[in-house]
């Protein structure tokens, strides 16, 4: 469900065409972030916790509970002329479902209800909901601009029939109402260009107060009266917005003052794009696309589509029924996995986006390589072509065999050796931080293509030590990384 709230007077209305085509599909999945997590099923645990992106709670409750009621964007921008400004906040109404079974005397709740193809149980599903408007920019100094909108309270009744079209039950959907603001406010700066920083705030107003105190509400409460993965678009009539990861020097020092809280503003109206920007809750970067690779939505939080599809194929029939039965969305996904075929799952294997020609993209594009050069006037020949691969191990002078001790602090190490783990903060991921300091067995001494050194460990005390040992599969680290330690 989606609607949309007319401007306010004095505002002029949505502009022709739509300037967020483009930033809408990595919108979309912002919106739909973690929204019902493989394996797509209601009772799994890590669907007990809903809404972890952008949650906008009524703010009496949220300062008691470490929620925020409000995301606020900040960011620079150099609008050209009478530009104007597009806005356009989306979230998601929460909106709580609840399964009634029909009986003699009527309906009454019930945990399940079964059926042929699903088995439908309580869930909270998401209305997708917009607030759009659009403004000039000189309308956002001074005082700058507050739109306040809301979305009344629904119920809705729906009918659920068996394969023969009896009734069997109903779906009760009811939804509480929502309130807020989005202000505007532009600030001229004071550098060699006319440039602004623009400041969007949005707000939950909601004035809810739980009927048995706020500290003994829980989030459950709450959350039918919040604003669920809010995000803004931005789009400048004429002008472009400055990247906050990539500004130009004259506008280092402003960017850097720039306030965002629980947001993140990023260019997305695609390569070469600066008119539009993503104020989005989950970190992007500048002209973040939707991997062409990908099927369809997923919903599952930063997880790759090829594990995702692969293992709802592999859901049992029963499994699928529940995942059915959850949600609309969770359906479609089953049914998406169901149907993938082969060659749609060889291409999810894997993509290698960094590499591209070095003469240029296209001619008719206009875009070349970084030497500026036309890419008809290069000279084939002179490029590096290899006829074999960089490292051919058939064809490789084997040479010596590398030693299998080192020296570590004047100290020869090599398997069977003690070694303390000294991880270091250039390369250490969150795991090996945990190890700092903890007595490891050297398992072997390893030699890459490279010439680099590096120490396959078995953490001492570890119960899946030999387990580890037996498959191969090591903790390994530089020999920097480790001090020597006594023989036992």
């Amino acid at each position: 469900m989606t609607t949309t709230q007319a401007p306010p007077a004095g505002l002029s209305g949505t502009p022709a065409g739509d300037p967020f085509a483009h930033a809408r599909q990595v919108a979309d999945a912002v919106l739909f972030e973690g929204y019902v997590l493989y394996p797509y099923r209601a009772s799994a645990a890590k669907n007990r916790l809903r809404w972890q992106f952008g949650v906008l709670v009524p703010p009496a409750w949220g300062p008691a509970h470490g929620e925020h009621s409000a995301a606020r964007t900040e960011l620079l921008m150099e609008p050209r002329g009478a530009a104007d400004i597009a806005v356009e906040l989306r979230f998601l109404h929460p909106v709580r479902r609840t399964v009634q079974r029909a009986g003699p005397g009527g309906f009454a709740d019930t945990d399940a209800l079964h059926l042929a193809d699903r088995v439908l149980v309580p869930w909270d599903e998401g209305a997708e909901e917009r607030v759009e408007f659009r403004v000039p920019v000189t309308g956002l100094t001074g005082d700058g601009l507050v739109f306040p909108f809301s979305r009344p309270a629904r119920e809705e009744t729906e009918h659920v029939l068996d394969d023969t079209g009896r009734t069997v039950g109903r779906l009760v959907r009811r939804s509480a109402p929502v309130h807020g603001t989005v202000r505007l406010h532009a600030a001229e700066l004071d550098v060699p260009y006319r440039a602004f920083r623009l400041t969007a705030l949005v707000e939950n107003t909601s004035g809810w107060q739980p009927e048995d105190g706020i500290e003994a509400a829980d989030r459950d409460a709450a959350l039918p009266r919040s604003l669920v993965a809010a995000h803004l678009l931005l789009g400048l009539s004429a002008g472009s917005f400055l990247s906050m990861t990539e500004p130009p020097e004259w506008a280092r020092h402003e960017v850097a003052a720039c306030e965002n809280r629980h947001t993140w503003p990023v260019l997305a109206g695609g390569p070469g794009r600066t008119d539009v920007v993503l104020s989005s809750p989950i970190i992007l970067e500048d002209h973040p696309a939707i991997a062409p690779e990908s099927a369809g939505a997923m919903y599952d939080a930063t997880e790759i589509d090829e594990i995702l599809a692969l293992r709802t194929a592999a859901l049992t029939e029963d499994e699928k029924r529940e995942a059915r039965g959850t949600d609309d969305r969770a359906a479609a996904v089953i049914d998406l996995a169901d149907s993938l075929p082969a060659e749609v799952l060889d291409r999810l294997h894997g993509a290698v986006r960094s590499l591209r020609e070095i003469t240029g993209e296209s001619r008719a594009s206009g875009v070349y390589g970084a030497s500026g050069a036309d890419p008809g006037s290069v000279d084939e020949a002179a490029l590096f072509r290899p006829e074999s691969p960089w490292w051919d191990p058939a064809g490789a002078d084997a040479g010596p065999p590398p030693p299998e001790r080192i020296h570590v602090d004047g100290v020869p190490v090599g398997a069977g050796s003690r070694v303390r783990l000294r991880p270091g903060a250039r390369r250490t991921d969150a795991q090996d931080l945990f190890l700092r300091d903890r007595p490891a067995l050297v398992e072997a001494v390893l030699h890459d293509v490279d010439g680099e050194v590096h120490l396959a460990v078995t953490v001492e005390g570890d119960p899946g030590a030999d387990i580890r040992r037996e498959q191969g599969r090591f903790l390994y680290f530089k020999p920097d990384e480790v001090a020597p330690l006594e023989e036992r």
